[in-house]
């Protein structure tokens, strides 16, 4: 079963309003989870929505995410990513963890810039799903592509009902 959910450009906290066909139940619960999370928390990732295969987050690029060049650390930005894979990928109900994440980094944003990571489910099986990941900046310049995959241990996950 293949299933397209297109990607969004809908709001900039979970509080606003969200893109029609948005879970704000479900995207709640994926943020209270990321607020438990250290890793993304010590980014300052939140998430924008959450729907079936689909998931927004958001981060600002800080200089303390800087590498020896002065420029955003491609390991940020690639965070970012997976942290919109790991929402889109368990939000069926069912654990699922990465088999492989492929980045591409198209151009580097600048200390300041407000990041957002999308993860769009291409397809969906019972044991591994693949998603397309997309982070821009707010002004909605490109700034890497992804595409990963996901094995689906059919348990229970941390942030559905």
């Amino acid at each position: 079963m293949s299933r397209d959910h297109g990607a969004s450009a809908s709001t900039a906290t979970v509080t606003a309003a969200l893109t029609p066909g948005s879970d704000t139940a479900l995207t709640a619960r994926a943020q209270s989870a990321v607020e438990r999370e250290n890793y993304a928390r010590g980014l300052g990732i939140t998430v924008v929505e959450c729907r079936p295969g689909y998931a927004a987050v958001e981060m600002t690029a800080s200089a303390e995410m800087t590498n020896l060049f002065g420029m955003i650390h491609g390991g940020a930005i690639f965070s970012l990513a997976d942290e919109a894979f790991q929402l889109a990928c368990n939000t069926h109900g069912t654990l699922a963890v990465a088999l492989n994440v492929g980045i591409s980094y198209v151009r580097a944003p600048r200390v300041g810039d407000t990041l957002r990571a999308t993860g769009r489910e291409i397809s969906i099986g019972p044991r591994v799903a693949t998603y397309f990941l997309e982070v821009r900046t707010g002004g909605g310049d490109l700034i890497a592509t992804a595409q990963a995959t996901a094995y689906r241990k059919l348990n229970e996950n941390l942030f559905h009902d």
